[in-house]
């Protein structure tokens, strides 16, 4: 029996010093500055790397506990509605509170227009998150460049200033030239070039992609809010 209590105090004592050692660690975790990079599903995209967490993924109200509960009494039947954990989901809004501009050319709001409703079953561009899906070290996170064709492939223009002209290219299927002269949110100082090759390399395109500099021009007709609380 003797034996038996010692093994047992023993047990205990270890059992207590896991727990100080655990809470020391969690305590450093939650005391660490950069506990958010941590934790996040990946690398910023290209322009965010000073964005802090925080400011996309805005906390929801009411503390840890708090939210479970509701969750629970959601999930017993006595609650109408469920409620988030930890922080909101990030949507467009979040994106354009930075972002969002008069002059953008393809608003993703333009999007949501009846008269795009077959577009819209191809690419999601009313989704910020389509194009630019974050935590993935890149600028633009779309894998082709043909997505033009879901809108443009009726474009018609009379006396056609450029070589090869648009109807050439558009019977060509070459989609993924439209980026070689053409800013696709149109916030680039550039002048649009009359001959094809005259305008930027494919290559050019996605390194800008991938998080490079940009082919078109450094600058812009106007720059992002550095927080959301910078808008006007």
């Amino acid at each position: 029996m003797a034996s038996f209590k010692k093994i047992l105090t023993q047990w205990r004592n270890v059992g207590l010093l896991a727990g100080v050692i655990l809470g020391l660690l969690l305590l450093m975790f939650f005391t660490y500055p950069e506990r958010n990079r941590l934790v996040a599903k990946g690398p910023m995209n290209a322009g965010h790397e000073g964005v802090g967490c925080e400011q996309c993924h805005v906390p929801l109200d009411g503390t840890a506990a708090q939210q479970v509960s509701a969750n629970v009494y959601r999930w017993l039947g006595l609650r109408e509605r469920s409620m988030g954990f930890g922080s909101k989901d990030v949507d467009s809004g979040d994106c354009l509170a930075c972002h969002e501009r008069p002059d953008d050319r393809h608003p993703i709001s333009r999007f949501l227009e009846p008269r795009f409703a077959e577009a819209r079953q191809n690419i999601k561009a009313y989704d910020c998150v389509t194009c630019h899906t974050e935590h993935q070290g890149k600028r633009v996170t779309l894998s082709t460049m043909g997505y033009c064709s879901n809108c443009h492939e009726d474009t018609e223009l009379k006396d056609d200033p450029i070589l090869p002209t648009h109807a050439d290219i558009i019977r060509s299927q070459s989609w993924n030239t439209c980026l070689q002269c053409h800013d696709f949110h149109g916030n680039h100082k550039m002048t649009t070039p009359t001959r094809l090759e005259d305008g930027v390399s494919e290559e050019e395109v996605w390194r800008y992609f991938d998080g490079g500099p940009s082919p078109y021009s450094s600058e812009k007709f106007a720059e992002p809010s550095e927080t959301r609380g910078d808008r006007p």
